[in-house]
Order: structure tokens, then C-alpha cells, then sequence
């Protein structure tokens, strides 16, 4: 019998020691993974693009007993990322988990793809996929062998068409193709490379960019086969699964976290 089949399986999942970069971390799925992982036994850098979120997510993070920095960063430029990494190995030593969360809309309109400007292509494309291939190359250098990426992509990436969604969808695809290759390529460290794929979730990314009223989610949520959206929560243990000693034989695969088969 190998030591893991005769540990207790709760402590596969702790994460006691770890260290976490969870970009993305000021709101919605972002703090929600942050915390998932601060109450395993992770410390956490929190990144993102306005202090005041990340400041309150540290806040919680610190009632929680566990070692919090917080770096304003905007994933589309280089030089952020790899401040992000510096500071985080100055504060805490070798990363062990990066959590590649920061993506969405942020305010570009969807639409039939004979709508979409360059400009908002462009745009999409740098948040949801440029990003997670630069921060994904920084984390290498920040990674200690052994350790873990997760990428934070959609269902809409999955390999059907999605009309009216066109843009979004073609980038979350392409994550989910760079999950599988980073796996690939970063196994001879031991780093393992998967991702989660949230569904239909109430977050305010998706307020924004739907427009609907807390009646219409509702409605969507009664839609869904096990009659409510997604939550935060849900997506955060899915992360501390990944990022755990659970999931050790795990890579290059995409969590589908949606309540739908």
C-alpha cells in the first residue's frame, strides 16, 4: 500500500504551506477561489486591477489565519505579470499554485460576429486567452516543480458554435487547447495544467454584461437540471481539489462545473 492510499483522504485536500497567486482575485469566482484556497492552508497573493476589492478579499482572507498580499496588476501587460511573480516569491518563496481567473467581458458588447469590431476582438482575445498564455509563461519561472496552474475557462468553450457569443467563446476554446499543451509541455517539472470550466453563474462579470434582474436569473437558475445557477463557491472546490494532493494524477483537464451533464 503507497503512503497516499493510507492517509486520511481529508488531507489530500489540505494545502498547508502552499502558495497561491489567483489572479482576477478582487470579486466574484476570483475571491471566492482566493478564500477556497486561504481556508485549505494556502497563503495568497491576490491579484487585480482595483486595489479597493482586493484590499476587502485580504481583509477576509487575514480572518481566515493565513499570510495575504494584495498587487494591483493588469493581466494584458507583461510587466505586471511578472511583478506579480517577483513580489510573490520576495513575500512567501517558490509559488505552488497559480490560479489564472482574471478574464470576462469587462464591458465589450456581444454580438453576431459580422458586429464585433476589431477593437472588441482584440480586447476579448488579450483578457481571455493572450493572458493566460503570458501569465502561464511568467508562472513557469515562479512555479516550484511540483506545482500547479489552474485556468478559470468557460462552458462556452465548448466545440459547438455559440451565436451572438462568437468572440468569447473562440477564446475560451483556445484556453482549453492551451490547457491541454501547457500540461504536455510543463510534465517534466511535474507541474500540473487544468482547467475549470464554469457554467451559467450569477457573478458580477455577468450582471454586467447580460443585463439581466435578479427575477431573470431566477428564472435561468429553474432552467438548469439541478434548478439553480452556479456559485462561487463551487468553483472554489473545485480549485482546491486541482491544487491538491487529491488530484495528483490529474492533468491537462478541463472541470466542467456548470450542474449539467
Amino acid at each position: 500500500m503507497t503512503t497516499q492510499q493510507t492517509r486520511d483522504v481529508l488531507d489530500l485536500f489540505r494545502l498547508d504551506g502552499g502558495v497561491a497567486v489567483v489572479t482576477g482575485g478582487g470579486t466574484g469566482i476570483g475571491r471566492a477561489i482566493a478564500r477556497g484556497l486561504a481556508s485549505a492552508g494556502a497563503d495568497i497573493a491576490l491579484a487585480g486591477r482595483r486595489p479597493e476589492p482586493l484590499a476587502k478579499v485580504a481583509g477576509e482572507i487575514g480572518l481566515l489565519g493565513r499570510r495575504v498580499i494584495t498587487i494591483p496588476t493588469d493581466v494584458t501587460v507583461r510587466a505586471d505579470l511578472e511583478r506579480l511573480a517577483e513580489q510573490t516569491v520576495a513575500a512567501f518563496g517558490p509559488v505552488t499554485i497559480w490560479v489564472n481567473n482574471a478574464g470576462g467581458l469587462q464591458g465589450e458588447p456581444m454580438g453576431v460576429l459580422t458586429a464585433v469590431t476589431e477593437e472588441s476582438w482584440h480586447n476579448i482575445f488579450a483578457r481571455n486567452l493572450t493572458a493566460v498564455w503570458a501569465a502561464s509563461v511568467v508562472a513557469q519561472g515562479a512555479l516550484a516543480d511540483g506545482g500547479v496552474i489552474i485556468n478559470v475557462s468557460s462552458t462556452a468553450g465548448s466545440t459547438r458554435g455559440a451565436p451572438g457569443h462568437g468572440v468569447y467563446s473562440a477564446a475560451k476554446v483556445a484556453v482549453n487547447h492551451l490547457t491541454q499543451t501547457l500540461a504536455l509541455e510543463c510534465a517534466p517539472r511535474r507541474i500540473r495544467v487544468n482547467a475549470i470550466a464554469p457554467g451559467h453563474t450569477q457573478t458580477e462579470d455577468y450582471e454586467e454584461a447580460s443585463g439581466f434582474t435578479d427575477r431573470q436569473f431566477e428564472k435561468l437558475g429553474a432552467k438548469q437540471p439541478l434548478g439553480r445557477l452556479g456559485q462561487p463557491d463551487d468553483f472554489a472546490a473545485a480549485a482546491v481539489f486541482l491544487a491538491s494532493v487529491a488530484s495528483s494524477w490529474i492533468t491537462g483537464q478541463i472541470l466542467t462545473v456548470s450542474g449539467t451533464p
